[in-house]
């Protein structure tokens, strides 16, 4: 349950109830109210806008509102204290023995607390990581791949019925630079003279595997062969080779898609050509001239006619092109087809997470959704910053097999997925990460990896002792519920704690509303620092320990508190794709 749902739900009772009184005019409507916690804590646990949104069909002044709601809550036992501020917000502090009974709440939901039915159903497509084909997953890639991964999770629990897609640009110009890079190494693999790459083509090692995988398939089947029939064969082969390292590379991050799209038959299909007319029906394609990019005129400018889309109807800054010079579609066109299939597929909710190198594409391709789903389709763009690769301050060596870049099987290797996963998450989407080798090895408070599961481990070493104690409890989280005082739970860091844990619900539906999972690191970094906090409290004063012996009321209540403890990290930790540790080693 969301406390502050129930809050919510107690609030609008009391403007029922005034209503009916004759205090506030009846029929009022309450959908724009919202409860949540007050930005400054100082203020209390619970804050309402709801006499400043319904002054206007109240036709009364929020505070005048505002004193008729708090006469009521203030009646309410959970409350405390009720109490205007500035133009009309309602402040509650809610009473130590409502936090500390809504702490069943976590005991008997265990790692389901905080799963809400806020989506409905709705469905959801994210799309992510739809690196090309060319060559394997580095580095960046992984903070899409989690960022997405762990944005699919959160919006599960929220209530969205989520699919997960990677889209595989295998057409165009680069997969044919691949079919040529991978002949060059076949014919390596034949001959066993080396081959000499020219510039333009992909000079990676990697490509030296495909091309001694095709030899052993085909053998010298292709030496003597016309480029027509060799390039496609070269091609398709590189392609599904590499799709097939980057699904390993992705298995071992723990990263799942339901669905993989591929351009090309999304081509072959007639999708582009019925996207299109969808548009050129619209009015929305016409043939002009562009003006030249601002600033510095490149050289190959010129001012020729263009099939262009009315992009800037959309809020687009310019329109733009839909063909090349030699009449084939531009990667753009491809991709309006692509999301108007999501759309067509049932998925109007979507979202794209792109590397940093895609920022410039984001107008044009929400204009395009809007455009081509006739409003129907939502796309929210969720760009991923560079990852700076570091080992003890200094940068790490690019790998020697791919050439140019720190391959994300390298990374898995030197610090393993968990902390891959956890660390892409410590960070907004949208800033630049350094992810440091030493320090996330390090065993200190500074390594939010090693924090967040020491909590978990800490809890999970309470419990353990606790059951070797008192072999006959039941420690399980319903039985802890029912089975301990919760009342003896009355320091105020207690209370602090467990109104923190409550908070989970909330967290949940405002990160999924905002589309932002790095929230749920942040907020267990929260939980860890504040459950570390009792416990070194424990180590200097013996009373305040989780276990007393002599003491079993106070020991089953601290139980239950670090049960729910461990039951929402590890909640927290599901949705990062993280798994919880039982103990440090």
């Amino acid at each position: 349950m969301n406390v502050f749902k129930d809050f919510e739900a107690k609030i609008k009772a009391a403007l029922e109830a005034a209503s009916a009184a004759g205090e506030l005019p009846s029929d009022l409507d309450l959908s724009r109210l919202t409860v949540e916690p007050p930005r400054d804590a100082s203020h209390g646990d619970v804050s309402t806008n709801a006499a400043m949104v319904l002054a206007k069909q109240a036709g009364k002044p929020p505070r005048a509102i505002a004193e008729t709601l708090v006469a009521r809550l203030r009646a309410l036992p959970e409350v405390t204290a009720a109490e205007i501020a500035g133009p009309g917000f309602v402040n509650l502090r809610v009473a130590a023995g409502y936090w500390r009974r809504r702490l069943t709440d976590v005991l008997v939901a265990g790692t389901t607390y905080g799963a809400s039915t806020m989506g409905n159903g709705v469905a959801v497509n994210v799309e992510y990581v739809s690196a090309n084909p060319t060559g394997p997953l580095h580095a960046a890639h992984a903070r899409g791949a989690v960022v997405g991964d762990a944005l699919a999770a959160l919006l599960e629990k929220a209530g969205y019925a989520v699919t997960r897609e990677y889209y595989i640009n295998d057409a165009g110009a680069q997969v044919e630079v691949l079919g040529r890079s991978t002949y060059l190494r076949y014919r390596e693999a034949v001959t066993g003279e080396a081959a000499d790459i020219p510039t333009g083509l992909y000079p990676g090692e990697y490509l030296r595997d495909v091309g001694q995988l095709l030899a052993a398939r085909d053998g010298a089947k292709w030496l003597d062969k016309d480029e027509a029939e060799w390039l496609p064969a070269c091609r398709d082969f590189a392609v599904e080779t590499i799709l097939g390292w980057i699904k390993d590379d992705l298995a071992s991050m723990n990263i799942r898609h339901d669905v993989f799209t591929s351009e090309r038959a999304l081509v072959a299909s007639g999708a582009v050509d019925s996207a299109l007319k969808s548009l050129e029906d619209q009015g929305l394609i016409y043939v002009g001239v562009l003006e030249p990019p601002k600033g510095k005129k490149p050289e190959d400018w010129e001012p020729r006619p263009q099939t262009l889309f009315k992009a800037t109807e959309f809020g687009d800054d310019v329109d733009r092109p839909l063909k090349k010079s030699d009449g084939s579609w531009t990667y753009f066109a491809n991709d309006i087809a692509y999301h108007l299939d999501k759309v067509r597929r049932g998925t109007p909710v979507l979202i794209d997470v792109w590397g940093a190198d895609h920022g410039g594409y984001v107008k044009r391709m929400e204009a395009a959704v809007k455009a081509v789903t006739g409003g129907q389709g939502a796309l929210d763009v969720k760009i991923c910053q560079l990852v700076h690769l570091m080992d003890n301050g200094q940068p790490v060596k690019m790998s020697k097999r791919a050439g140019t870049f720190v391959t994300l099987r390298d990374v898995l290797d030197a610090v393993g997925r968990d902390v891959v996963r956890f660390i892409m998450l410590t960070r907004r989407n949208d800033q630049t990460l350094e992810f440091d080798y030493a320090k996330v090895r390090e065993q200190s408070k500074d390594n939010p990896v090693f924090y967040v599961q020491y909590a978990h481990a800490r809890c999970r070493s309470v419990l353990r002792h606790a059951a070797e104690a008192h072999a006959d409890w039941d420690l399980t989280g319903p039985g802890l519920a029912s089975g301990a005082d919760l009342d003896r739970l009355d320091s105020p860091e207690e209370v602090d704690l467990i109104r923190l844990l409550l908070s989970w619900p909330r967290l949940i539906e405002a990160a999924a509303e905002a589309h932002e999972p790095h929230r749920v690191a942040f907020y267990l970094h929260d939980v860890a620092s504040a459950f570390h906090g009792l416990w070194n409290k424990g180590k200097d004063d013996a009373t305040l320990r989780f276990l007393i012996e002599g003491d079993e009321g106070v020991t089953k209540a601290r139980l239950a508190l670090v049960k729910a403890v461990s039951l929402v990290i590890a909640s927290g930790l599901a949705i990062m794709g993280v798994e919880p540790v039982e103990e440090m080693r």
